[in-house]
Order: structure tokens, then C-alpha cells, then sequence
């Protein structure tokens, strides 16, 4: 899973756009094609931005790459551009936490006039770096990755007791956790279900 671009846009009523701030991660990239390829997702995203209706979001697919685009009711528009690989829900969820942070530090009149050069946001590049890995950045994604695991290991663990299910009688006679009732009633149990084990 990779992020290449992240940028942040404005959409006039004369549906012009006005880049505002861009940040890259072209590292995957050879040093000489970097300022092309900056070139093209700085282009791709501002054509996305002028073609997406306000209040619209949307995912494109180009080539091998994804890219996510969101633009408000006020005009103000986000475009994330990474693999295929990523996340719908994470990559819009970047989106939301970028357009609300830039309105937080630049008021709507100041959108249509400001210069890319002017716009002092490192916070762009920040979020581009650390949602690199949807695992460390989003919260919901992280809690799924952990249960994912805690699956997998219960499935392990599991298996491992079904293997050993020879042994199973064994350790339930030498128990001494368990009353001669509850041996009684494994034992039965296990005499009148014979597709079931019953720990």
C-alpha cells in the first residue's frame, strides 16, 4: 500500500480550480522522473477537482494507481493518490481531517486568492507520511488488523487442541479441576455425540 500525492484544492463558482497546497511521496519513483510524475498528479487532481460536483466524493481508477477526491459544498476539495491497494475508507477519512484542518488555518475568502507559494500547511505532508500505513494512522483500521490477529491466533489455538484430541481423555482423568460429575458427563457426552468433543 502506497500514497504518492495529496492535495489540497479550490473549486470557484467559476469552476476554476486554484491548487493550494500539494504535498508528494515519490521516492518509489526514479530521480529523474519524479518532476513529471509531480507534474501529472499535480494536473490529474486539479482536473478531478473542476469535474467532481460539490458536495460529490469519488475514487478513480487510473492505470495502477486510485485516486480519491472529495470537494465540500464550499468549493474547498482534497485529492489523495495512491495504489490500488488502499483503502476507500481510509483514504476519505484522510480526506475529511485535511479539508477540516486547512479551513481551520485559512478562511474561505482567502481560497480564490491564494498562492501555493503562500500557503504554509506541513501538516499536508505530515498525514501524506503517516498514512503511509492505514494500520498506524487510522484507529478503525488498526482495531480490525487486531482482531484479525486475535481471530487467526484463536483459529491456531483451536486446531492445536483438535490435534491433540487423542490426549484430550488423558487430561481430563488425571484433572483435578474437575469433579468425578463433570468426568462422568465428558465421558458420556462423549459416548452418545460422537461428532462432537465436548471440552
Amino acid at each position: 500500500m502506497r500514497l504518492f500525492a495529496l492535495t489540497v484544492a479550490y473549486k470557484g463558482s467559476d469552476g476554476k480550480v486554484n491548487q493550494l497546497k500539494a504535498a508528494h511521496e515519490l521516492s518509489s519513483f526514479g530521480y529523474f522522473q519524479r518532476g513529471s510524475i509531480r507534474e501529472f498528479m499535480d494536473f490529474t487532481s486539479k482536473i478531478l477537482v473542476e469535474r467532481t460536483a460539490l458536495c460529490s466524493r469519488a475514487s478513480v481508477k487510473e492505470q495502477e494507481y486510485i485516486c480519491h477526491v472529495y470537494v465540500r459544498r464550499d468549493g474547498l476539495g482534497a485529492v489523495l493518490i495512491g495504489d490500488h491497494e488502499y483503502q476507500q475508507r481510509v483514504a476519505h477519512t484522510l480526506l475529511n481531517k485535511v479539508l477540516d484542518e486547512f479551513t481551520a488555518k485559512y478562511s474561505s475568502p482567502q481560497w480564490a486568492i491564494l498562492k501555493e507559494s503562500d500557503v504554509n500547511f506541513p501538516q499536508l505532508q505530515d498525514y501524506l507520511q503517516k498514512y503511509q500505513n492505514p494500520k498506524e494512522a487510522d484507529a478503525m483500521t488498526k482495531i480490525q488488523s487486531e482482531l484479525d490477529e486475535t481471530k487467526i491466533i484463536l483459529h491456531n489455538t483451536i486446531e492445536a487442541v483438535l490435534q491433540r484430541g487423542e490426549k484430550l481423555d488423558d487430561l481430563v482423568d488425571k484433572s483435578e479441576g474437575l469433579s468425578m460429575q463433570s468426568k462422568a458427563f465428558y465421558k458420556t457426552a462423549k459416548k452418545t455425540n460422537q461428532c462432537c468433543i465436548i471440552l
